[in-house]
């Protein structure tokens, strides 16, 4: 069965990338020549992370801490280290994986249902005998998405702190509309410093909320190598590492990739490509029938389930028959839930209009929904770019004359855009460990 899904797996990337290749209308011998460029190029040449240093959390850091960290250093996502491996030259011993901020939210909007329910039981002995239908209860944050470990565990964690007297010091009593409330109104002292979440690990989360591999490559690795893995292998970060010390140097992202792409205005070969219309790139790399979107009258929560179903860090908010664009919800947008108590309070009835008006009104000096990017089927590679490197996200839609979506591109349509895999390349070029975690 693993093997039928490693090969379902691989096949996915072909597809895409076939499919990519079969509607570029750039000359074969440009394409060739582009991609053998970016195959002499050392990744040792790309520019380090601010600061020259990776941030690295510890598998058994707790997921407050894990928060802290992020948020402390601005950045989305860390790769894990293995604290119970002092010295190795294999990184597959070294390092666990890669959490980043939406898995760790995406959790907490889980075990937050469980609690909910836990602690709106009328006594300790309800709570503890309950634990599966505190746990089905629960699960209703993101339609029974969570693992059912981490269900009960919090379910039976929450009825011990019911039994310790928590529940009642909190006034938290017999109805589960005042225990949402108090969970809403003292977010981070009752999800990050008490039970279970204080004493949950990155490590207990790290597989059930992970949406790619930690695939590292070596600083004496190829560019190429880099960009494939950003594009056709859906990776969002590559760790580079140096041969025989696992320890990582630089941490590529699909956005730095696109901030250097920026940069390259100017020079002829990145002009003569970004000068022509997205639509001549066969971009968007998708029908519109494809574009996976929610109405701004859905619950939020639908919304952050069809982002965890299809491994996608965002969707276009629109109204009518036509589909026409009226915001943009991602990923990230769900940390809002936690800062915003009035939000969290109400996260399980709260629909994408209300979230969206509520998070314009935290925003600074506009206090307005902050407009979708877009772009037109006739503006250049080189417009989207700009615009996706200066406003910093990882998405554009495309949209017609009446604002209906026709289509999205993404950080990782635009990378695909300015190369294609040799023949044999994977093969040669990625170690065992990497073929195998990628499905090949």
């Amino acid at each position: 069965m693993a093997q039928a899904s490693k090969n379902i797996k691989g096949a996915s990337y072909d597809a895409y990338f076939e499919n990519v290749q079969s509607r570029k209308m750039l000359p074969r011998a440009l394409q060739e020549t582009l991609t053998a460029a970016f195959a002499r190029i050392p990744v040792s040449s790309f520019p380090g992370v601010p600061g020259g240093k990776v941030i690295e959390i510890p598998a058994d850091t707790s997921i407050g801490d894990a928060v802290r960290i992020l948020s402390e250093s601005n950045i989305m996502s860390a790769p894990v280290k293995n604290p119970d491996i002092e010295y190795t030259t294999d990184w597959r011993e070294k390092y666990l994986g890669i959490i980043d901020y939406a898995a760790i939210v995406l959790w907490v909007l889980e075990t937050a249902g469980v609690a909910a329910a836990a602690l709106s039981a009328s006594s300790a002995a309800a709570a503890g005998v309950g634990v599966g239908a505190a746990g089905t209860l629960g699960a209703i944050a993101l339609s029974a998405t969570g693992p059912a470990a981490i269900a009960g565990l919090t379910a039976a964690a929450v009825g011990a702190a019911v039994a310790g007297g928590l529940a009642a010091e909190k006034g938290m009593a017999k109805d589960a509309p005042t225990a949402a409330d108090k969970l809403g109104e003292d977010f981070y002292k009752v999800i990050l410093q008490e039970e279970p979440f204080k004493s949950t690990t990155v490590r207990s989360i790290l597989k059930s909320y992970r949406w790619a591999p930690f695939i590292p490559v070596a600083t004496d690795s190829s560019m190429l190598s880099v960009l494939l893995l950003l594009s056709k292998y859906r990776l969002r970060n590559v760790p580079i590492i140096e041969t025989g010390n696992p320890s990582i140097r630089n941490f590529i992202t699909q956005s730095a990739v696109i901030q250097g792409l920026e940069g390259c205005k100017g020079r002829d070969w990145f002009d003569c490509i970004s000068a022509n219309p997205i639509s001549k790139l066969g971009l968007p790399f998708m029908n519109p029938d494809e574009v996976v979107s929610i109405s701004s009258d859905e619950l939020i929560l639908e919304a952050f389930k069809k982002m965890k179903d299809n491994q996608i860090g965002g969707l276009p908010v629109v109204e009518g028959a036509k589909k026409q664009i009226v915001g943009n919800v991602s990923i990230r947008d769900i940390r809002f839930l936690l800062l915003k108590p009035e939000l969290f309070s109400s996260f399980r009835v709260l629909t994408v209009k209300d979230f969206m008006n509520t998070v314009a009104s935290a925003t600074p000096h506009t206090g307005k929904v902050i407009r979708p990017i877009t772009c037109k089927p006739d503006e250049t590679l080189g417009n989207v770019i700009h615009k996706l490197a200066s406003h910093s996200v990882h998405r554009i839609y495309v949209v017609g004359d009446d604002n209906g979506v026709t289509g999205v591109i993404t950080l990782r349509d635009v990378i695909s855009c300015f190369i294609f895999e040799p023949p044999n390349f994977f093969d040669n070029y990625f170690g065992f460990a990497a073929q195998e975690m990628l499905g090949h």
